[in-house]
């Protein structure tokens, strides 16, 4: 009968006692990271030049330049880990990001996971790192943490197949259940904390739908549901995030029940509105509530890993003096009794090397999982109580890597949907719109579905929108771009309006959408009506010595938020 280990650090960390009946969750789990890694990588391949590049609207080489003066020595490389400290080109752009592209379908296939996963770690963190506000959202935390478990999560070797033979640690395990549970609970937690009269009124979903950043079609139908349905939605969610969630510290029978709720629940959200890839990851790491017994019915015979009742012991007959991670299998016959112990007596070499490399293996992964541990549980009790002293420093040492991080989603809700447009012109008078790639624009274009495709300019523009342009510094420097017909951050957009030459003045204004109603859509075909608030941000021209010139500055536009 196996033995459990002498304390809690191997029973925690070490992958030799850990759970051996999930290794067809973790393999569902490992291979939907590399998905979501692969789409994050996919649509930076088309993007980031336009976005951090040096030509592009906020260089990473100007960013990196600004931490080198706020931090002196090698606390910049801390503060902004990234890859781009050595070189920012385009080329070196681009190439990291096919870097990581490549280490994500590798760790799909499953060939030598935990390097792979490193790599798309490095590769993803280093745009991270140096992307200031392009990468400012929650959902870019959510795959970073992730990741980063993965590193502990994923079985070593080249072809680990199930990786029978090395379990999951505990810890590991449970960190990435963690922050399953940390997303919902703590969005939960928000909504109350925030004060929006929306949610308690039961009206925080009536016009959802149509003021998230990007809508889909099936958003606009299910918006013209009737109110009942929304307050429904808004109970549910309420219910879902802190309540339902409660079920992954119970047995599993209760965690089945719990996976069946949530998971039509992500669905449900990915098809009516685009989160970019993450409600793919929730959805990904909902799989983690199961565990082998469930899922084996559904594996091939010929391809199910071992059943938990046979799987090798990976917890040995007795403990190895100083030796954590090392295998010592306990054997079958007297002699080979007689031949470990002379091993133990008189280990090779190669077998010292082994142990001690093991053991620092285990001491890495017991601080930074601890560590982790510690930091999300403080900032989720720092939501409700803000007052309660607990270190920080912590916190603060693992801030840079956004592998520890505080969510909340919907806090409060938009109260309307606004859009910001680019527009050209060579007199003054007549305007010509650039065409965006995703956001709503053309009246009669529909709103479609591409996550886990995420399309950080225009989501950064819906951000934008909701407040001035004085707190944002990327609509000014766009219309900069456009005046110079920038190649890069024209990308950005489906197509350039002035392809022959430069637009003499640029300006961006602001307009207020709504979806229309379903008998409006059936009268004209449109699926969305709009209102012009205003110029925006100020109008800009070029000057002949290469500067840029205000043409005329925006006025007070109503409130919007």
């Amino acid at each position: 009968m196996p033995q459990f280990p002498r304390n809690s650090i191997q029973w925690l960390f070490d992958p030799r006692h850990g759970p051996s009946g999930r290794l067809i969750p973790r393999w569902i789990f490992l291979r939907a990271l590399a998905a979501i890694y692969f789409s994050a990588f996919y649509s930076l391949l088309f993007q980031i030049k336009g976005l951090i590049g040096p030509q592009g609207i906020l260089p990473a080489q100007q960013y990196l330049a600004a931490v080198a003066e706020s931090f002196s020595g090698a606390r910049r490389y801390w503060y902004a880990p990234s890859l781009f400290w050595f070189f920012s080109s385009s080329q070196t752009l681009m190439a990291i990001m096919w870097i990581g592209l490549a280490a994500s379908v590798v760790a799909f296939l499953n060939l030598w996971p935990r390097l792979s996963f490193f790599i798309c770690f490095v590769c993803f963190l280093s745009f991270v790192a140096a992307s200031s506000e392009f990468s400012s959202y929650q959902s870019d935390g959510m795959l970073l943490e992730a990741g980063f478990l993965a590193l502990f999560f994923a079985p070593p070797g080249l072809l680990p197949g199930w990786g029978a033979s090395h379990l999951p640690s505990r810890a590991s395990l449970f960190l990435l259940q963690w922050e399953w549970f940390r997303i919902y609970f703590e969005s939960g937690m928000v909504k109350l904390l925030s004060g929006d009269p929306q949610w308690r009124n039961f009206t925080a979903m009536d016009e959802y739908y149509q003021n998230g950043p990007l809508p889909t079609w099936i958003g606009w139908y299910v918006e013209h549901l009737p109110h009942w349905v929304h307050a429904t939605a808004v109970a549910a969610t309420l219910a879902l995030e802190l309540a339902i969630v409660f079920m992954l510290f119970f047995p599993r029978r209760v965690r089945l029940v719990c996976f069946l709720i949530v998971t039509p629940w992500e669905i449900m959200v990915i098809l009516t509105a685009n989160y970019t890839f993450l409600n793919y990851l929730v959805l990904s790491l909902g799989f983690l509530l199961l565990d082998d017994t469930t899922l084996r019915r559904f594996v091939p015979v010929r391809l199910r890993p071992p059943a938990p009742a046979i799987l090798p012991d990976a917890q040995p007959a007795a403990e190895l003096p100083l030796s954590i991670l090392a295998v010592d299998d306990k054997p079958s016959t007297p002699a080979e009794a007689v031949g470990s112990e002379k091993a133990r007596a008189h280990p090779t070499s190669r077998q010292r090397i082994a142990t001690h490399l093991g053991a620092i293996h285990l001491a890495i992964a017991a601080v930074m999982l601890s560590s982790i541990a510690y930091d999300t549980t403080a900032e989720m009790i720092g939501l409700p109580l803000r007052k309660i002293p607990l270190p920080t420093a912590p916190i603060a040492a693992l801030e840079p890597l956004r592998i520890a991080n505080q969510y909340g989603l919907f806090a409060v809700m938009t109260h309307g949907r606004y859009e910001i447009e680019f527009q050209g012109s060579n007199d003054g008078q007549n305007w010509i719109p650039y065409p965006f790639r995703n956001k709503p624009q053309a009246l009669n274009e529909p709103p479609r579905i591409y996550a886990p495709y995420q399309p950080r300019f225009d989501w950064n523009l819906w951000f934008d929108s909701l407040g001035s342009w004085r707190q944002s510094q990327i609509v000014p420097l766009i219309e900069e771009r456009l005046l110079a017909n920038d190649a890069d951050v024209l990308a950005l957009f489906s197509s350039n309006p002035f392809s022959q030459s430069p637009p003499r003045f640029v300006r961006a204004v602001l307009w207020q959408y709504w979806f229309t109603s379903i008998d409006q859509k059936r009268r004209t075909g449109n699926w969305w009506r709009r209102q012009y608030l205003g110029l925006y941000a100020p109008e800009l021209t070029s000057t002949p010595d290469g500067r840029f010139a205000v043409v005329q500055w925006p006025d007070e536009l109503p409130s919007h938020d």
